[in-house]
């Protein structure tokens, strides 16, 4: 997650958000993180992912939070998993900024539910 995902935690008091999962901060703005279950990621958040999945018998890596990341990250990304809310709520963070580059997705599964809302699964159109 980056810090604008993490922060809101730390705000509630919570330092290990996702106790439950292996939990990395990207950011260049946080100079330590005081939970031994949150490791802080100063840098190269792309060598990371490539890191993780390379680690044999290991699950799915989670990208939780904004679009500065997600941006950064476009290139790694296997699966977007999209909700949707039949809300209005005004403006918001892009799901994907800082210099990215188009990439196609083709949707493999769409859940509805009675309330309206979708949680559609995509992946990279071949």
């Amino acid at each position: 997650m980056g810090r604008g995902t993490y922060q809101p935690a730390l705000d509630a008091g919570a330092t290990s958000p996702y106790a439950h999962l292996r939990q990395y901060v990207v950011s260049r703005s946080i100079p330590e993180i005081a939970d031994p279950a949150v490791e802080l990621v100063p840098d190269d958040p792309i060598g990371l992912v490539r890191r993780l999945k390379a680690e044999s018998g290991e699950g799915d890596v989670w990208l939780c939070g904004g679009g500065v990341l997600a941006g950064q990250l476009l290139p790694e990304i296997d699966e977007l998993v999209w909700k949707r809310y039949p809300v209005v709520a005004g403006g918001g963070v892009p799901a994907f900024a800082e210099g990215f580059q188009p990439r196609p997705f083709a949707p493999v599964e769409t859940l509805t539910f009675s309330h309206g809302g979708t949680v559609t699964t995509y992946r990279p159109a071949a």
